[in-house]
């Protein structure tokens, strides 16, 4: 942990920056998630669940870059690439023999739901 003027004590810091590093991998896993649904999804709705898929997907990596920037500013370090992310994700892995909307919508909800626990969580341990 680097050091900073940030009035948190050290060990209280040090648990926040450790629950906002796993949600970090959490959203980047929900990123690729439904990058992965908007890349694959087929069927007779096709083009409102891509552009759907490409619009969670948008603001995923959004919350991606504020939770690394959060975690930064507690002076907690991010690594930042897809293989340690994948590696301590909490989330389901998403199904890769799917190809119908529904099927990707029920497999990208669940993954936002998921996110959305372990997020919660998270803040309720925070406090």
């Amino acid at each position: 942990m680097n050091p900073t003027k940030n009035d948190l004590p050290g060990k209280t810091r040090e648990r926040i920056i450790k629950l906002v590093i796993a949600r970090l991998a959490d959203a980047s896993d929900l990123y690729s998630q439904s990058k992965r649904a908007y890349w694959n999804v087929k069927g007779s709705s096709f083009i409102a669940l891509h552009e759907l898929f490409d619009d969670v997907a948008s603001v995923v990596l959004n919350y991606v870059d504020l939770i690394a920037e959060r975690a930064v500013q507690l002076r907690g370090s991010t690594v930042g690439t897809v293989r340690p992310a994948s590696a301590a994700s909490s989330l389901s892995e998403y199904p890769i023999d799917i190809s119908d909307g529904y099927d990707h919508g029920n497999a990208l909800t669940s993954a936002l739901a998921s996110f959305g626990h372990l997020a919660r969580r998270a803040l309720n341990m925070a406090a």
